[in-house]
């Protein structure tokens, strides 16, 4: 075999985009490697389709860690990280939270309920969507019947925790809590009428 067929033959790496290369040496100068993985041509990629990888790394000044640039970490909507959620789950996920922030806005409280009978308002009552928000979001939980599945789903729709994070503090493995995460937005997705419940198979 001569020299310029084994050339031919040689496989030649792709370009890394930019994005990804800027993403892997911030990772690389802070040690964050587990978000990174080998490629065939023995580089460093980020570890597609793990919430890690999809977290976005800044360094202020535009600059390096070695030279005292600062790095942040953005982190990414726990509903869009988790790739393997229906689309269906993910909807309902941030139907629940638009609810639960809505209805949770500044301003609202108890004795907004007491709402003349008539319709007539007393001076400067809660706005009838923050009202709606409301039951609407208590509805919602209901629905959500277990007190685990209720717990989870709300951490992580509504206050942005990872599954991750909820594993390390209940001490469950993550696949657990990603499970009761998963049963959680199926009933919600139910619930909203986005999908029907399955009939267990007899």
């Amino acid at each position: 075999m001569s020299k310029k067929t084994a050339k031919v033959k040689a496989p030649k790496a792709p370009k890394l985009a930019k994005g990804e290369a800027e993403q892997v040496r911030i990772r690389k100068e802070v040690g964050h490697n587990f978000a990174l993985k080998d490629d065939a041509f023995g580089r460093k990629r980020l570890a597609t389709g793990t919430l890690e990888a999809r977290r976005i790394y800044e360094v202020s000044n535009d600059g390096h860690t070695s030279t005292g640039g600062i790095v942040r970490v953005r982190n990414v909507d726990p509903l869009t990280g988790i790739t393997s959620l229906s689309r269906q789950q993910r909807e309902a996920g941030m139907r629940y939270r638009e609810d639960f922030r809505v209805s949770a806005q500044d301003g609202v409280k108890p004795m907004a309920l007491t709402e003349r009978v008539d319709g007539g308002r007393i001076g400067g009552g809660v706005a009838d969507r923050i009202l709606s928000a409301g039951r609407a979001y208590a509805d919602a939980t209901s629905a959500l019947s277990h007190w685990e599945v209720s717990g989870v789903v709300q951490k992580v729709c509504c206050h942005g925790e990872t599954v991750k994070c909820l594993a390390e503090q209940t001490g469950e493995p993550r696949d657990v809590v990603s499970k009761l995460l998963k049963v959680g937005l199926d009933l919600l997705a139910v619930h909203y009428g986005m999908m029907l419940m399955r009939r267990p198979r007899g």
